[in-house]
């Protein structure tokens, strides 16, 4: 049983690979379109004999469509930085399409035949990325830009970033994520903080499905409930959402609208760049000759002054010290980060540029308590609380649970 679940596993983590659940993870507003009203009556089944299903399922090659819908309620400017929901257009270098998902509706075609074979076309109008993995290479084809990427599965492409001696992950790696492996992921990390139970049962992509309903036992979670839809026939998670506990959409969601479990066609992952195509290489990238790679603060790296909150992307200046506070669906992470400006040191600087100042006014309200002062970053997910003393503390928890968590560990 061991060796078959440990094979399965395997099979979980690339049988599907829809990058949407990396951001996930990273990391769903779609629920019309994925489920018909009414559920389908099936066999009752428990909790643990759910959690077997997925364990066991074995299935490796399959065809279809997918959909990923992101509303963590972002700020205006925050929404902006992350690309605005469009993934087409600019660099085809996988690791910025992946960071374009975490805002708005996204769609893909997918394909796969085992690990090492799979195929994710990114819908946006007429325009679209391609992503391949087809044994040990790896391509992203951008067609407004008329771009691609390629890099080696292995990793051995992505070396070290250049002077830094840092590793980076696989850009396969990155990229098998799926809902089977967000699924597996989830209920691996789901211990005693968490009641686990069946659900109504619903039809996703046309295809009858038990729901697995994972929610916090804590209070001062910002996530209500997880749900994870579980074909009734082959075990493969075909939906995974994530619910906000104070209602209203899912704040995320990931699933197929369409799919077939057979073998794809022979051609399905091969890929030449098209003629005129620009190609740039994942070495290339690494040293420096394509642009940087493997940025560590994303988006926010672009605010003009932010790195003085922060010491600099590259930790200079900052301690970089980090603590885990609480425990299961209530942790916090305290950030030292050595800052020497303080927000209302930006804020009083006639001289401080005015994105730095326009930042500042969309992380929302200020906020004072034993800790001192600061401000918070609200999303429907993840609340951040920046203190003028330098430390950040982040969680998926409320804003009251935040700034007591943030007294308690004073």
């Amino acid at each position: 049983m061991a060796a078959n679940t440990k094979t399965s596993r395997k099979a979980a983590r690339y049988a599907v690979p829809v990058a949407v659940a990396g951001v996930a993870a990273a990391t769903v507003a779609m629920v019309p379109a994925f489920a018909n009203a009414g559920g389908p009556d099936l066999p009752k089944v428990t909790a643990q004999q759910l959690i077997e299903k997925v364990a066991a399922s074995d299935v490796q090659q399959l065809t279809g469509t997918a959909k990923l819908s992101t509303d963590l309620g972002l700020p205006t400017l925050a929404s902006g930085l992350l690309g605005g929901g469009g993934v087409a257009g600019g660099s085809a270098d996988p690791q910025d399409k992946v960071a374009q998902l975490a805002n708005g509706t996204h769609t893909f075609r997918v394909a796969a035949d085992g690990p090492d074979r799979q195929k994710l076309t990114f819908l946006d109008g007429k325009d679209e990325y391609t992503l391949v993995h087809n044994g040990t290479d790896v391509w992203g084809y951008d067609s407004k830009s008329n771009e691609a990427f390629h890099d080696k599965a292995d990793g051995k492409d992505a070396g070290k970033d250049a002077g830094k001696g840092k590793e980076h992950p696989k850009t396969a790696d990155r990229l098998a994520a799926s809902p089977q492996q967000l699924a597996q992921d989830l209920l691996k990390q789901a211990g005693p903080t968490t009641d686990i139970a069946v659900g109504d049962t619903a039809q996703v992509a046309g295809r009858d499905a038990y729901q697995l309903v994972l929610k916090p036992k804590q209070s001062g979670s910002t996530v209500g409930s997880v749900r994870i839809a579980v074909d009734a026939k082959n075990g493969v998670p075909l939906r995974v959402q994530l619910l906000s506990s104070q209602g209203g959409k899912p704040i995320a969601e990931a699933g197929f609208t369409q799919v077939d479990f057979a073998k794809p066609g022979a051609d399905a992952f091969s890929f030449t760049p098209p003629k005129g195509a620009k190609v740039t290489e994942g070495a290339d990238k690494a040293a420096g000759k394509g642009g940087e790679h493997g940025k560590e603060f994303g988006p926010l790296e672009s605010i003009p002054g932010l790195d003085a909150l922060t010491g600099g992307a590259d930790g200079k200046g900052g301690k970089g010290d980090v603590k885990v506070l609480g425990e299961g669906w209530a942790t916090v992470a305290r950030i030292d980060t050595g800052a020497g400006k303080s927000l209302s040191d930006i804020e009083k600087d006639k001289n401080a540029p005015k994105e730095a100042k326009q930042f500042l006014n969309s992380l929302g309200d200020k906020v004072t308590g034993k800790f001192g002062e600061g401000r918070i970053f609200s999303t429907r997910l993840v609340n951040a609380l920046i203190t003028d003393d330098g430390k950040v503390y982040v969680g998926a928890v409320t804003k009251d649970q935040l700034v007591k968590t943030a007294d308690s560990a004073k």
